[in-house]
């Protein structure tokens, strides 16, 4: 009888709580947020493809990082956009645990893509005479489907959880997309285990793998002082500066959303912070690499060259 009663039923995302002229006001900024979304990271990955210069293990790792972040965007803006248009009309429940399993799969990948490229430019700087050697091909994929395959299996441990609670009847989230702690709030049973669970996986995929980052980029820290010339170490520190804003800007939202102490309205907070998390990070996240990286302008001036001329 409950599997009858959850396959109709029907979730409603309540959004943003503005008058229709500000959400459609909205609806126009998100629509071309989410836009630039796929046309950065779709350039990001077209130059990494098409330039060769650009086949070595950051770009590569890059290039997962790029289909993460658009993955991140149609996951939830997509939701977002039709609730602005219609906030009466409701997600199913099938399309609310799909959604809610993909962001988790999404966010955890994104963690582990972003550990494994501090540690690749950990290994060019303090040790760049044995970096072809240390980061091989072989251990370039080998990181990179490891951090996919984590991210999939700790999210099905949440959704499994998920899944076996009970919900009777259609409900209202108070967010923009089916977050799972604001899905676990509508569920007619204890919550107490998926919520330590919650907190237990964000500790260890958020935590964890920050002080992992700072460790290796202090090390890097003291290889690049080390280095006698002025050049030298703008070089070297010109090739992580694009990676550590990326890495203050992810970790620094999802940590407090998930870990860090709540103040005021913890529900609204957490809501803006994911917004800022799921649609703003994937948008700006190429543009950071585009502007701070001389290898990925010079790459984009090649194509742009290369298009004049045919």
């Amino acid at each position: 009888m409950r599997d009858n009663m959850t396959s109709i039923m029907e979730f409603i995302l309540l959004g943003f709580p503005f008058t229709p002229r500000i959400q459609m006001l909205l609806f126009g900024l998100f629509s071309l947020f989410y836009t630039l979304t796929l046309l950065g990271n779709g350039v990001i990955l077209g130059l990494i493809s098409l330039d060769s210069r650009l086949h070595t293990p950051m770009y590569f790792f890059l290039s997962h990082l790029a289909i993460v972040d658009i993955a991140y965007a149609c996951n939830t803006v997509p939701q977002m956009l039709v609730n602005l248009l219609n906030p009466a009309r409701p997600i199913s429940f099938a399309g609310c645990m799909t959604q809610t399993f993909l962001f988790l799969t999404f966010a955890v990948t994104e963690c582990l893509l972003l550990v494994v490229m501090s540690y690749d430019r950990y290994v060019a700087i303090c040790h760049p005479l044995r970096y072809s050697a240390i980061m091989s091909w072989r251990v370039s994929v080998t990181l990179a489907v490891t951090s996919w395959t984590i991210g999939v299996l700790l999210s099905l441990v949440h959704l499994v959880l998920l899944l076996s609670l009970p919900f009777c009847r259609p409900q209202k989230i108070n967010h923009f997309f089916c977050e799972i702690m604001a899905v676990l709030k509508l569920a007619r049973a204890d919550t107490h285990i998926n919520e330590i669970v919650v907190l237990a996986g964000a500790i260890s995929v958020l935590v964890g793998p920050f002080s992992s980052i700072v460790v290796s980029y202090m090390c890097i820290l003291g290889a690049i002082l080390r280095i006698q010339s002025g050049e030298g170490q703008r070089k070297a520190f010109s090739t992580c500066s694009s990676h550590l804003c990326v890495v203050g800007l992810f970790y620094g939202t999802a940590i407090i959303t998930y870990v860090g102490p709540q103040h005021g309205n913890p529900k609204e907070q957490r809501k803006y912070l994911l917004l800022f998390h799921s649609l703003f990070n994937p948008m700006l996240n190429p543009l950071i690499y585009s502007l701070r990286n001389k290898e990925v302008k010079n790459a984009l001036k090649t194509v742009l060259r290369r298009e004049r001329v045919l």
